[in-house]
């Protein structure tokens, strides 16, 4: 069945095939997440990687199999360095713990008396309500530990995979091509490559672009903490920068961390106010100029299609799900601005200014020169 035959069915059997097969890739989507999530991350870092393996394979006529080694290595070598700048941050900040605590209580104290005298609510029921929550937590503490030790593990396995298959990603990339050029017919293969070409040039921009962006929010906030007097001013800059890759809900999040962690430590209020409005102030800045010229320039996908899919994604896969919406989304825009008859889809989720790359040559193809 072509795609002509297929649109020239009643709109009732399109509308049931496309939420059939919406359905089933969901559910597929959600049985193999943990196949599924740390492949696909491995291709967008197999992507980002092509023209370093590249230039090794060229430049110091590496084989394909030690060029894809030491690009995966540089990249390890690149996420260690920033794990271990926020894990140092973090051990700084559990030094201070006591200083958290008293803190805390000083403010739960406050609060108690705000609340009896507002509302009427005496100490002693206050208390009764508190002593119940903490016995509720310490009978489920073990449960949360086993769960974290869990949580940890399966991160360190979900990275171990992520940098196995893009190693693979890299040292098999032709038979790759080949495998998705021989999948349709030879009349479509100009296609095929130019699909990939997209890919490829538009998933390496757009990772490129989130990492200078975090990059920018990040230095720069941390400039700003420091100069405000704020502690930890490194720790809730890159938290900030990294939470920031997350679309509309990351920036949020970092804004509730850092008024958590600069009220723990006991800054007075005008502080708290100045990290809230320093972050409020970077996040207008980057939606309003760093993203559209850093990031959205690359990406041509309108805003409520990227709140729509970060909503899906997280729903389905989690973080990571809310990380990978984006190119998905991207990749499936690329398939469906080349198919006939999917034209309109690619046209929903782009945006009024969207342009279309000349097509490359296939050598530029895989050796990751687009």
């Amino acid at each position: 069945m072509n795609l002509q035959t297929l649109y020239s069915r009643p709109f009732y059997t399109k509308l049931a095939m496309v939420l059939v097969s919406l359905i089933a890739l969901g559910y597929l989507a959600i049985l193999g997440k943990e196949v599924l999530s740390p492949l696909l991350f491995a291709m967008l870092l197999s992507i980002l990687l092509l023209p370093l393996a590249g230039f090794f394979e060229h430049r110091f006529k590496f084989r394909r199999s030690a060029a894809a080694g030491v690009s995966v290595i540089l990249m390890i070598f690149f996420i260690s360095g920033i794990l271990y700048l926020v894990g140092k941050q973090i051990a700084d900040l559990a030094a201070d713990w006591p200083q958290f605590k008293e803190q805390l209580t000083t403010s739960m104290n406050e609060f108690q008396h705000w609340i009896s005298s507002q509302f009427h609510v005496n100490m002693v029921k206050q208390m009764a309500y508190v002593n119940t929550a903490t016995t509720k937590l310490l009978t489920e503490s073990t449960s949360v530990i086993g769960a974290t030790v869990v949580s940890v593990s399966s991160m360190l396995l979900f990275l171990v995979f992520t940098m196995i298959n893009t190693f693979f990603l890299l040292f098999y990339r032709r038979h790759i091509v080949t495998f998705l050029v021989k999948i349709f017919n030879e009349e479509n293969e100009a296609i095929v490559y130019d699909i990939i070409a997209q890919v490829q040039y538009i998933i390496r921009k757009y990772i490129v672009g989130l990492l200078l962006e975090m990059g920018i929010v990040a230095v720069v906030l941390c400039i700003v903490f420091w100069l405000l007097g704020i502690k930890y001013a490194m720790l809730l800059g890159i938290i900030t920068g990294l939470f920031n890759i997350i679309p509309y809900i990351g920036i949020f999040t970092a804004l509730l961390i850092s008024v958590l962690v600069t009220f723990a430590t006991g800054a007075v209020a005008t502080k708290i106010l100045l990290v809230v409005a320093a972050v409020v102030i970077m996040h207008l800045i980057d939606s309003n100029i760093l993203l559209p010229t850093i990031v959205a320039s690359k990406v041509k996908i309108n805003g409520l299609i990227t709140l729509l899919g970060v909503i899906v994604g997280e729903r389905i896969w989690g973080i990571p799900g809310m990380f990978l919406s984006i190119p998905v989304i991207a990749i499936a825009k690329i398939i469906f601005d080349r198919v006939e008859g999917l034209h309109p889809w690619g046209y929903l989720l782009g945006d009024e200014k969207d342009e279309k790359q000349p097509p490359p040559l296939k050598e530029e193809i895989i050796e990751g020169k687009v």
